[in-house]
């Protein structure tokens, strides 16, 4: 019997959940084909993706918001199957406390650079940070701050230039000055700045702007950036560009903006980046909230096909091109069915998809002949306990666990936004308990005593934001009744940039962990 224990911030393997995965003896789609998929091509929470080309390798990286380890990388042959191969990052860089967002991948000098966001500790400011390695595998060095300005630094973008390496970024607190986009010089290790900032564009409309990406095309600068509100029931964003002859403008922009916006199966999308195939096709990923299942998804990856006018020279969405095929393109396609993810806890090693809120637990994990063993250390203000999260493809869902030993602690299922957010079902020595954190309380919804077990399962149910609860120790599952009701609305569970996760959950003792024998989670789209 081989035993693997340890803290769950030094854990990287195997594959990623639900997304279309490959054996070796399947037929890669060759990227020509981009048009016969339907999005998203990277399912559930995955906002601010940025995608380069290394070779004949794609590889994509996403904001990982507060969920560690921090920012998940993909790659693909095709731009259309992708796996999750590693994070960036698998302990938190040294000057950081929250807040990862918005990566941005760059490849030069045979070196993979991360510059990223995050929350500083000293002031809990968002600036930029970088990062280097050889081996995109291995993780990342971080090499700290890079660029600190004014009251908020983010969204960074990388480009060469002859011969030259510039960056751009989203500043805030320029006096009374609107937000604008602006860019500077780097230094030729692309580690420092070493020019003066200059402005790119300024937020005329007031609606905010963000989330830029420069390609210089046939004596023009194109502007790709984002416009209105990012996040939430309540967002509002669109993609559009600007052109300018010279990298420091004036920047004109294009009278049909903008060239990404709502339709009937995605809303609010945005924040993206392109990569040339190895075809010579221009493609576009950015990321999306779906109509139907929307802030309980999160901002998930898609892709479209770009085209460039030939008149005109503007770049336009291949969506936005044929309107009588609209739903032969990537952007107005149904979503893949994606499949579910059941872990047995066979491998001895933790699987990739789980993640867990590095801010209010550092978890402890040990998974030994088919059993995970949970606990963690926990702040103080931590009503929930230790959870262990895997990103949702779809709003409606069913989630199980197994459970096979007693103790004082609760064991069990949770639907997680953070730690004062959430719900979940356990069981503490012979009661299961239904319960919520919500508002800095927390609440028993529920309690069912039972006899001994050997292995209780357990299963929440969540469908159009209402969670149903169920047990069994043999037989048919059981419904749990609440205070006179059968469920609770979960619609207090979403977080304004990132969706609520289910999975597993211990709330006790770090020497009294819970033991599941299997997790899994079936979609009803």
């Amino acid at each position: 019997m081989k035993k693997t224990a340890f803290l769950v911030t030094l854990l990287i393997v195997s594959t990623f959940m639900g997304c279309k995965q490959k054996s070796r003896s399947q037929t890669e789609i060759p990227a020509k084909n981009i048009s016969l998929y339907a999005n998203p091509v990277i399912p559930g929470d995955f906002a601010d993706p940025s995608v380069i080309r290394v070779a004949n390798t794609y590889y994509a990286i996403g904001t990982s918001s507060e969920w560690a380890p921090h920012f998940p990388i993909f790659t693909s042959k095709d731009l259309v199957n992708w796996t999750q191969t590693t994070y960036a990052f698998e302990k938190t860089p040294k000057w950081a406390s929250s807040s990862f967002w918005a990566p941005e991948l760059f490849y030069y000098n045979n070196t993979f650079y991360l510059y990223y966001v995050a929350r500083r500790k000293s002031d809990g400011v968002s600036y930029i940070g970088v990062a280097t390695t050889k081996n995109i595998e291995n993780g990342f060095k971080d090499h700290g701050v890079l660029i600190e300005y004014g009251s908020e630094a983010i969204d960074p973008f990388v480009m060469e230039d002859n011969g030259n390496l510039y960056i751009s970024w989203k500043a805030y607190g320029l006096d009374e000055r609107p937000i604008e986009l602006l860019a500077a010089k780097l230094s030729n290790d692309g580690l420092k700045l070493v020019g003066d900032p200059f402005t790119i564009l300024k937020d005329g409309n007031l609606r905010g702007i963000e989330g830029q990406y420069m390609v210089k095309k046939d004596g023009f600068y194109y502007l790709f950036y984002s416009e209105g509100a990012c996040c939430g029931s309540k967002c509002d964003y669109d993609v559009r560009i600007a052109r300018s002859k010279t990298l420091q403008g004036p920047y004109e922009k294009y009278t049909k903006n903008p060239i990404l916006t709502a339709n009937n199966t995605w809303k609010c999308p945005g924040h993206g980046t392109m990569v040339k195939t190895t075809e010579g096709k221009w493609v576009y990923m950015y990321h999306a909230y779906s109509q139907k299942s929307d802030i309980y998804t999160g901002r998930q990856g898609l892709i479209d096909e770009i085209v460039w006018d030939e008149k005109t020279g503007w770049p336009i969405p291949k969506s936005n091109v044929a309107p009588s095929k609209q739903n032969e393109s990537p952007y107005n396609s149904v979503q893949n069915i994606a499949s579910g993810f059941h872990d047995d806890f066979n491998n001895n090693e933790l699987n990739k998809s789980w993640q867990w809120d590095f801010r209010n637990a550092v978890p402890n994990v040990t998974i030994d002949n088919g059993k995970l063993l949970l606990s963690g250390q926990t702040k103080e203000t931590n009503l929930a306990g230790t959870a262990l999260t895997v990103r949702p493809f779809y709003g409606n869902y069913t989630i199980e666990a197994g459970i096979s030993n007693k103790n004082e602690s609760l064991k069990g299922l949770t639907v997680y936004g953070d730690a004062n957010q959430c719900l979940g079902l356990g069981v503490v020595d012979n009661n299961i308990i239904a319960w919520q954190v919500k508002n800095n309380e927390r609440k028993v919804l529920s309690t069912v005593s039972i006899e001994g077990y050997k292995m209780l399962q357990l299963k929440i149910s969540m469908k159009n934001n209402e969670c149903h609860f169920y047990w069994k120790d043999e037989g048919n599952w059981k419904p749990i009744k609440l205070e006179g009701e059968s469920t609770i609305n979960g619609a207090f569970l979403p977080q304004w940039d990132r969706s609520p996760r289910p999975g597993l959950i211990q709330y006790g003792k770090s020497e009294k962990p819970a033991m599941f024998d299997y997790f899994k989670i079936a979609y009803n789209p």
